[in-house]
């Protein structure tokens, strides 16, 4: 007995409110909420994968992460950033499949393009890729999460998804050794030209002094807040 009281307590409820545009409230209904609204239509599986632990909005759609590893997306899909391998938008969460067979650890929503970051330290992106911002080196969109293979050879730690750039915090390694505190701050830049393709490199090493805790970004712009050691 007390131990469903306690489950019952610990259910997640998740609530949205604001402009209801694409569906990106989740609340089936395409009006928009001046309070927040309980999204109560939600598919069994949703938390049949595990409860949330993090949720992440975009421009019109919203990422939301289990503790188990998997990801949810509803909203906007027009350019393919639900990750379903369409583009289609959603008006109610929907269980991404294309990742089932990677347990992922941090995701980002940009105003139209997706970031995924697996406990391999695996980078995976969506959506509108037109100012290279998914990190492919070119200026194509895609409907499916693919890796980066940019970063084969590094961990990804997290992952920030701005308007039309993102970043990435990254555990730098040498051999099969993890240096903490020392991490790499990697900004794939939105350059002046629409499809001018390049990875510029914030690198900031402060080893024994601060290390990177996470990475945020703006709509033009990034930071990553730093804690002293």
């Amino acid at each position: 007995m007390e131990e469903s009281e306690r489950d019952k307590e610990e259910e997640e409820e998740i609530w949205s409110w604001g402009v209801g545009i694409d569906g990106k409230l989740g609340t089936t209904r395409l009006k928009d909420e001046q309070l927040p609204q309980l999204l109560l239509d939600l598919p069994s599986s949703f938390f049949f994968v595990g409860p949330i632990s993090l949720l992440s909005c975009g421009g019109a759609h919203v990422l939301a992460l289990t503790t188990d590893g998997k990801v949810v997306t509803w909203g906007r899909g027009t350019s393919g950033q639900l990750g379903h391998g369409d583009m289609v938008s959603i008006f109610k969460p929907k269980h991404v499949k294309l990742l089932e067979s990677l347990v992922i650890t941090h995701v980002s929503a940009g105003w139209s393009h997706s970031g995924f970051v697996s406990d391999i330290g695996c980078l995976l992106t969506c959506g509108d890729g037109s100012f290279s911002q998914l990190g492919h080196g070119d200026c194509n969109s895609h409907s499916s999460p693919l890796k980066v293979s940019y970063f084969d050879s590094k961990h990804v730690d997290q992952i920030a998804c701005g308007m039309r750039h993102s970043l990435v915090l990254m555990k730098v390694s040498l051999g099969s050794l993890f240096f903490f505190p020392d991490m790499e701050l990697l900004l794939f830049s939105l350059k002046l030209r629409r499809c001018f393709s390049s990875i510029s490199f914030l690198h900031r090493r402060m080893r024994g002094r601060a290390f990177f805790s996470a990475v945020v970004v703006g709509t033009n712009f990034g930071v990553s807040p730093l804690r002293l050691i």
